[in-house]
């Protein structure tokens, strides 16, 4: 891995990082495939052609469903998918967060009830890593723990050093998979992922403490869980300073447009969310004069694409008034179509942020653009 920071305007960064799977430019927006796949019929043909850079898949979701040693039979998660690019897999420790009513955790790892079949498993630091070198994608996330935001005080410094604890494990338990002659990715890179709900002390010595690991990358978890845009600002600003400034940053889960741009203000390198597919499927649609809804009336007859001049497929060759249509009679090719288009304006997005730090005026960008948000939106 080799990670250059190209220009800084600020706290904000400009960078590229070199991987196995290709060169990728900071700051992205990773494109969320749970299952190996962009929920709204995309396809890994249409990544291409929409700017993406990184996919991100789910550990937890692939061990479930189809397996893990059969992605790995199979030559691994990018030839499964048929995608050649970096791929980033989180480790299922946000699993331990979205499934609180179907698993327990103890110091050895965490134990699940299935959430398709309810058959249990147990996945701790060395299977989390043990899933991800099957899959072989090009960035493993340490496993860790995604306390609620308010969680007690106590609670949050227990789960922290447990989190910590557990980092140590994946690190040693991802060296030897890596040095094992028929590992998938032997290059595969380890991040590890800062936590303590909103005490910005507790978060503050835990980034020291990792930070003194020598990984390939950090990512700031369990924010966008249940705080306010405020305190997760006020987090980032604590906490990224105490971060390598010469490793990647990834602030995960996070976010809406505004939230990316004072991301970026603040020095993180990494993006993903489920808003712009979620969103799309459900007619929900970003614009640079902000979110539009396609189910409403007024697009009946509306013969614009969804944005002018943007240059996603679905704004080349179809109308508001025909996708408004495919999505009122639930045809799969309107949520498609949706999805591309978000996808697009995302990845656009980061592209206009890239060229803005490159030519210092990431200042100026960031305000127009949110000029253009609905409050609302942000």
């Amino acid at each position: 891995m080799r990670y250059r920071i190209l220009k800084q305007e600020g706290r904000a960064k400009r960078a590229e990082l070199e991987t196995v799977h290709g060169t990728v430019q900071t700051p992205l927006f990773m494109n969320v495939g749970t299952v190996a796949a962009i929920k709204g019929a995309v396809a890994t043909s249409d990544l291409e052609q929409i700017k993406t850079q990184v996919e991100l898949s789910n550990t937890y979701h692939l061990h479930v469903r189809p397996g893990d040693k059969i992605i790995r039979q199979l030559g691994g998660l990018h030839k499964f998918m048929s995608w050649d690019r970096p791929i980033l897999t989180d480790s299922g420790g946000f699993q331990v967060f979205s499934l609180a009513g179907l698993r327990k955790i103890k110091e050895e790892g965490v134990y699940f009830r299935s959430h398709i079949d309810g058959r249990k498993i147990f996945m701790g630091p060395e299977e989390s890593m043990q899933i991800q070198s099957n899959l072989g994608s090009t960035i493993a996330m340490a496993f860790d723990e995604c306390a609620p935001s308010r969680a007690d005080r106590s609670y949050v410094q227990a789960s922290v050093d447990r989190t910590a604890r557990w980092l140590e494990r994946c690190k040693k338990e991802m060296a030897r998979l890596n040095s094992l002659e028929d590992t998938i990715n032997r290059e595969q890179l380890l991040f590890g992922i800062n936590q303590g709900a909103i005490y910005p002390d507790i978060r503050i010595e835990h980034a020291k403490r990792i930070s003194e690991m020598e990984l390939d990358g950090y990512a700031v978890g369990g924010l966008a869980v249940g705080e306010t845009h405020e305190e997760m600002y006020h987090i980032l600003d604590q906490v990224v300073p105490f971060l390598p400034k010469d490793k990647p940053a990834y602030l995960m889960g996070v976010g809406t447009p505004a939230n990316i741009l004072e991301g970026v203000e603040r020095g993180i390198d990494f993006f993903d969310c489920v808003y712009p597919t979620r969103n799309g499927r459900h007619g929900h649609l970003y614009t640079n004069q902000g979110k539009i809804n396609l189910f409403n009336a007024k697009y009946e007859l509306d013969d614009r694409p969804i944005e002018e001049g943007c240059g996603c497929p679905a704004c080349r060759r179809y109308s508001r008034a025909y996708i408004r249509h495919l999505l009122k009679a639930k045809e799969m090719l309107g949520m498609r179509l949706c999805v591309l288009h978000n996808l697009y304006f995302y990845n656009t997005m980061m592209e206009e942020i890239r060229d803005a730090l490159d030519e210092g005026r990431f200042a100026e960008y960031k305000k127009r653009k949110l000029t253009g948000i609905n409050p609302l939106d942000q």
